[in-house]
């Protein structure tokens, strides 16, 4: 006599069963790993708000322990777009803003990014414009206003999401 050999292995509805059930874990999973992006993103914008403020801050300063009483006028070498934005103070990148500053929007309508939109001058300082493409969509712009980098419109919501 034979001995009987017995064949385990699942059957169709168990490897249905767990295909639906790993396809309802990845609907809920999903979604909340996109918003964690997002959150870290505008984390990172919210760093990066601070430190531009804070060398501006320190430049103001210098400036002022060197008899230099001329306001800040712009925190950029080029407006162009692709190129790098905060890198330096009035245009001169030996004086810097950032250490690695970021490289601005290749188009205007690019996310998570930033990008000057006015360019100020020596004469009129408070033009200086910088848009920030928020990662969920929309934009807040900021102005070099009185050697202080603030939003354009103070009570907006993505101006509270960026600063506080």
């Amino acid at each position: 006599m034979k001995p009987i050999q017995s064949k385990s292995a699942f059957t169709m509805t168990e490897l249905i069963f767990v295909i639906v059930i790993i396809g309802i874990l990845a609907s809920v999973a999903i979604p909340r790993l996109a918003a964690t992006r997002d959150d870290a993103e505008i984390t990172n914008t919210r760093v990066l708000i601070a430190s531009i403020r804070n060398a501006v801050n320190m430049e103001r300063q210098k400036r002022i322990l060197r008899g230099n009483f001329d306001p800040i006028f712009k925190l950029a070498s080029s407006a162009t777009l692709g190129n790098r934005i905060f890198d330096g103070f009035d245009g001169n990148t030996t004086e810097r803003i950032l250490e690695n500053p970021p490289f601005s929007c290749t188009t205007a309508a690019d996310q998570d990014c930033w990008r000057e939109t006015v360019t100020g001058t020596l004469v009129n300082p408070n033009n200086s414009r910088y848009t920030y493409n928020l990662p969920t969509g929309g934009s807040e712009i900021f102005q070099l206003n009185n050697n202080r980098f603030e939003c354009v419109n103070q009570n907006s919501d993505n101006c509270k999401l960026l600063t506080q």
